[in-house]
């Protein structure tokens, strides 16, 4: 799964930088984010050191954030701050009283919209979907989701994102496949900046040749 979503991520960076009227790009891009936002609620559950966990989160979307800006042409924060967030929502509402849940939540979903966190408030909502639903339920609760934000913001390619879903909700060897990394460590947290990094360069290069 780790290899689908690089995969994944990347046809839909592409199709972002060099194919934006080609949509079957972002419609298989769309399979990356519910891949990576399952892999943070394992993270978060099975990691030995919850703060080394988030400090390399936050690590890894300082590093990311000029070549998210430069190569998408985004003002926002990038998809691996949002997925910190989601791990401190986590933290907060399985390590403290439900009487601070409330505010907590409000003020992540004033921030993550307010300034343009990738993904924003559908990363949040599908990240709780994964911790805190099972089978079909996860199933309906993504496909909500999708159907809440179709009709808020006009997300017409977010439907293809249940197909992940639907895999991680029903595939038997899932667990297993996530905690056995299919891909070494250093490429798995490396690829996001790395890639983008990469893009941005060609995009220049490409820029510099049409001049």
């Amino acid at each position: 799964m780790q290899l689908i979503a690089m995969f994944t991520m990347l046809a839909d960076h592409i199709g972002a930088v060099f194919f934006e009227d080609q949509a079957v790009w972002r419609a298989v891009g769309r399979i990356a984010f519910p891949i990576y936002a399952y892999g943070i609620v394992l993270g978060y559950r099975y990691t030995r050191d919850l703060k080394r966990y988030m400090k390399r989160l936050l690590i890894l979307a300082v590093l990311s954030q000029a070549p998210y800006m430069l190569a998408l042409g985004k003002m926002g924060v990038n998809a691996v701050g949002t997925l910190l967030v989601c791990a401190a929502v986590l933290y907060v509402m399985e390590h403290h009283k439900k009487s601070v849940w409330l505010p907590v939540a409000v003020a992540s979903v004033v921030v993550v919209e307010a300034l343009r966190f990738d993904y924003g408030l559908y990363g949040l909502l599908l990240v709780l979907i994964y911790r805190y639903t099972k089978s079909h339920a996860m199933v309906a609760g993504h496909f909500t989701l999708n159907v809440l934000f179709l009709m808020l913001k006009g997300w017409l390619l977010a439907p293809y994102s249940i197909i992940a879903t639907i895999v991680i909700a029903y595939a038997p060897a899932r667990h297993g496949a996530w905690e056995r990394r299919s891909v070494p460590g250093w490429l798995w947290r490396s690829f996001y900046p790395a890639h983008l990094a990469v893009l941005a360069m060609i995009e220049l290069i490409v820029a510099l040749h049409h001049r």
